[in-house]
């Protein structure tokens, strides 16, 4: 991996702490949708829950009651059990299904995760490219300012002779084409602010942006949600296949149950049992185990595709891997050549810094017209626009990683 440039070190190191990060970023996005992630990962842990004790049988009660008449004698009959049908063996799969169920909440958690995180990311980018947004329109204001100063002195020259039509022609449609431009900028933010409304509570024109730290690439890995998230789901495939194959292996069951009859006015052939009033009462209990061990013509289809399932899902989590191993490389490439960016407009800052100053000099000694003041003025500001628009553009860069990137450990 190549090092990074020792202005980005600097610059990074500067940073909030990702613990704050990761505690400030979810603020970006809206109560609302906040509440939405809560009441996710509730439901999560319900259906987890609910998973994992699936292989406990259910207790089950029954009650009856009925009336027969016959003979014209009317008997009544009632009925209560309690019984239970428990597996206790399944060749492995009460612990796989365990197993599945710990993976499926992983799973879910994650895949949750990774739709906060893009909602985030998606937040925080529209703040970052309303505020590039509005440097922009500052850098275009500047570019008008000169426009307008340069048409203004190609005005003077064309009037005293010096210049022909052509070149005031050229001056006005600069200033036309500049001043067209900041109109498009400005529809262009209002999009972007319209967008913002939608998933977000902040006022653009108070919060304050974060600064996002570097992440080295061994932590990036070792805490990226996209691969947790095809780990999650290969795990999940392994024990689904080993659930599979134990459903078609022996498996022991015990049962047990109690149950209690009561019949009132029994009648044989017109005659109640017992003379003119009879009641039987009868209770027992019943218990026992079973084997069993089904029989399919599609065991082994269902087999092979769960394996198959699996193997795919491994197959991705290689893919994952890679992938994101290379957004990581992008994302630092990307990063350096801003830093040369930003390392180019602060020379000619200083630069047009310079030339300003002598200019002034001159200006006040009669050599240079306000004119040309004014337009190095505005170079040197576009210059310190520019400068910020490319740490934005960092900040932008950076904001590809922590879309895919969570520290669990805080």
């Amino acid at each position: 991996m190549k090092v990074l440039h020792p202005l980005i070190a600097l610059c990074l190191l500067c940073s909030l702490t990702q613990a704050q990060e990761r505690n400030s970023l979810e603020e970006y996005i809206s109560e609302n949708k906040r509440y939405f992630y809560e009441l996710e990962e509730e439901r999560i842990e319900q259906s987890s829950d609910m998973l994992r004790d699936s292989w406990i049988s259910p207790l089950m009660l029954n009650y009856s009651y009925g009336v027969s008449e016959a003979y014209n004698t009317e008997s009544t009959t009632q009925k209560a059990s309690i019984s239970i049908d428990q597996p206790i063996f399944q060749s492995g799969g009460i612990y796989f299904g365990i197993k599945f169920a710990e993976a499926s909440r992983l799973y879910s958690q994650y895949s949750a995760d990774v739709a906060k995180r893009k909602l985030i990311k998606d937040a925080l980018s529209l703040l970052f490219q309303i505020k590039q947004s509005e440097l922009k329109i500052q850098k275009q204001q500047r570019l008008i300012d000169n426009a307008r100063i340069n048409l203004e002195l190609k005005t003077e020259q064309f009037m005293s002779g010096q210049l022909d039509s052509s070149f005031l022609d050229d001056a006005i449609i600069s200033k036309n084409t500049a001043t067209q431009a900041l109109y498009d900028l400005q529809t262009a933010k209002e999009r972007l602010v319209s967008g913002l409304r939608v998933i977000s509570d902040v006022d653009y024109e108070k919060v304050s942006l974060p600064t996002l730290a570097w992440i080295e690439q061994e932590e990036f890995m070792s805490n990226n949600l996209s691969y947790k998230l095809a780990q999650s789901q290969s795990e999940r495939d392994r024990y689904n296949k080993n659930i599979t194959l134990a459903k078609y292996l022996p498996q022991l069951s015990v049962y047990g149950g109690y149950n209690y009859d009561k019949v009132e006015n029994l009648n044989f052939g017109g005659q109640t049992l017992g003379g003119a009033s009879s009641v039987r009462e009868t209770d027992y209990y019943t218990y026992g185990f079973k084997a069993s061990m089904p029989i399919s013509i599609n065991s082994y289809d269902e087999i092979q595709t769960t394996r198959l399932e699996y193997l795919k899902s491994k197959t991705l989590e290689i893919d994952k891997k890679r992938e994101i191993e290379a957004i990581y490389e992008q994302v630092l490439q990307n990063i350096e050549n801003f830093e040369k960016k930003i390392a180019l407009s602060q020379e000619n800052q200083k630069l047009y810094a310079r030339i300003l100053s002598d200019t002034q000099e001159l200006f006040e000694a009669g050599y240079k017209t306000h004119y040309d003041v004014d337009l190095l003025e505005n170079s040197y500001k576009i210059q310190g626009i520019d400068l910020d628009i490319f740490k934005l553009d960092r900040q932008l860069e950076l904001l590809t990683l922590y879309e895919i990137y969570t520290n669990e450990s805080e």
